[in-house]
């Protein structure tokens, strides 16, 4: 595989980009209050790593196989109603986790729209898939935490 100067430049901007995320994730899963946050996080980050590590195939010239069982487990994780409902408004949630998951949705906003450009500027439909792929995970991630907000009366959109 013959990456040229633009996609190369992409893929090290998104390497980039998913470095910061490992290492927000990781910290923020430290600081989280909720246990159900810290796994959050934990498990956010673990995925991270794996599109660091895709990442760097990439740069090296491998096309890597894509596993559909990553997006299946973090679905299972991220994606089951908590058992906690705020129908009245009131904060039941510690005010520095309503921080955190601000700052990691802001995140993944911008990552995820940073792979939108990147998918469209790679002539192998190879390599898109593999973007398209890490992109997906990375809207679910956003998802997932809209959904914990949410859940938690942290973010209530009208």
């Amino acid at each position: 595989m013959n990456l040229t100067q633009k996609e190369r430049m992409l893929l090290e901007d998104q390497k980039s980009h998913e470095q910061v995320c490992i290492k927000q994730y990781q910290d923020y899963a430290n600081r989280a209050k909720d246990p159900k946050l810290k796994q959050l996080f934990n498990t956010y980050s673990t995925q991270e790593q794996q599109h660091l590590d895709t990442i760097n195939q990439l740069l090296n010239g491998q096309i890597p196989q894509m596993q559909n069982e990553q997006g299946q487990q973090q679905t299972e994780q991220s994606g089951q109603p908590s058992n906690i409902q705020n129908s009245q408004g009131t904060q039941n949630y510690d005010q520095e986790d309503a921080i955190l998951c601000e700052h990691m949705l802001m995140t993944e906003k911008y990552v995820s729209s940073g792979y939108n450009t990147t998918i469209f500027e790679f002539r192998d439909p190879n390599i898109r898939q593999v973007l398209n792929h890490i992109q997906k995970e990375e809207q679910e991630h956003g998802q997932g935490i809209f959904d914990y907000m949410q859940q938690h009366g942290m973010y209530n959109p009208k």
